[in-house]
């Protein structure tokens, strides 16, 4: 098929790479992100044009976090663009004049994943980015699976507590507002307040109250044996590995792989998430048990699996 490019939508930068089949990155292009749609779409165009120079370009994928159609070509939402219905695929084409595809960003995580990084040998895998928020990936079959409708694996809104916590999306009790980072960050504030004599490292590291707290600190914090950063972690990982006994008995893969910033802590989060996920997974005595491993391609991810899914045929022939 050839060199495609990947284009990674953040908060910051939209960052656009050209891979080859094997995928690896050739060449990349980064731009800011602006504050309008219109104004994307034309960065995205601008990023893609960088990146392709010298380059003989097939396709182009689009990693979005929102709500994508199953046709890889409709954003119907997104959480942090206004886009509503926005029809991307067209617009980036009528830009580059190259064959766009659209997909959710955790999506091309998950694959990029699935196709060069941890998930290489496995046929069913589950993924799950513990960042800011929770997303997710299906492959079943070699295949990534989105849903009828496209909106498959937005494992972050499972409802884990009735009327639990609220969340961004409107709901309460999802999952996300209890295996994240923000949900870390909210452990560890509200022990360190409580017993603030069990955190004298990790409120050493910020500015000596638990408002001062960030993420950076308690991962530093729990490596030197702070009471209260180790137990967030326990905390986070008791939510994230009872999720993960859940989507065991929808799917029954192979594997669970873990991305996101949190996995960037190895095992100080993995074995825990390991630990609570056996402990709530049914039959764990007397049945396989999927590994829980690591991602391998970090922030690359998106954009490798987004240029890769530029290469699969439609999900609808």
């Amino acid at each position: 098929m050839g060199l495609t490019i990947g284009v990674d939508i953040g908060g910051t930068k939209i960052a656009a790479g050209v891979v080859d089949e094997e995928g690896n990155i050739l060449s990349t292009f980064k731009v800011p992100t602006p504050t309008t749609p219109e104004a994307i779409v034309d960065a995205i165009a601008s990023a893609v044009e960088g990146a392709r120079a010298g380059h003989e370009i097939v396709g182009v994928g689009i990693g979005a976090a929102g709500y994508v159609n199953r046709q890889r070509s409709t954003v119907y939402f997104a959480p942090n663009i206004d886009w509503r219905n926005e029809p991307l695929k067209e617009k980036v084409e009528a830009r580059v004049g190259l064959p766009v595809v659209v997909e959710n960003d955790a999506n091309a995580a998950a694959w990029g994943e699935y196709r060069f990084g941890a998930g290489k040998g496995h046929r069913n895998v589950i993924c799950i980015t513990l960042g800011t928020g929770l997303g997710g990936g299906i492959i079943i079959g070699n295949k990534l699976r989105r849903g009828h409708f496209g909106v498959a694996a937005e494992f972050g809104h499972i409802r884990m507590v009735p009327d639990g916590l609220l969340c961004g999306c409107g709901s309460q009790g999802c999952w996300e507002q209890y295996a994240s980072g923000r949900a870390l960050v909210r452990y560890a504030k509200q022990r360190a307040n409580a017993t603030p004599e069990r955190a004298e490292t990790l409120l050493a590291l910020g500015d000596g109250t638990p408002d001062g707290i960030e993420g950076k600190h308690i991962s530093v914090a729990a490596r030197q044996g702070d009471p209260v950063a180790v137990d967030s972690y326990r905390e986070l990982a008791r939510w994230a590995g009872a999720g993960l006994a859940d989507l065991a008995s929808l799917f029954d893969p192979s594997a669970f792989i873990v991305g996101g910033g949190l996995s960037d802590e190895g095992d100080l989060v993995l074995d825990p998430i390991r630990k609570s996920y056996k402990r709530w997974l049914v039959g764990a005595h007397w049945r396989p048990v999927a590994d829980v491993i690591a991602a391998q391609l970090g922030n690359k991810a998106g954009l490798v699996g987004a240029a890769d899914l530029a290469r699969e045929p439609d999900p609808i022939m």
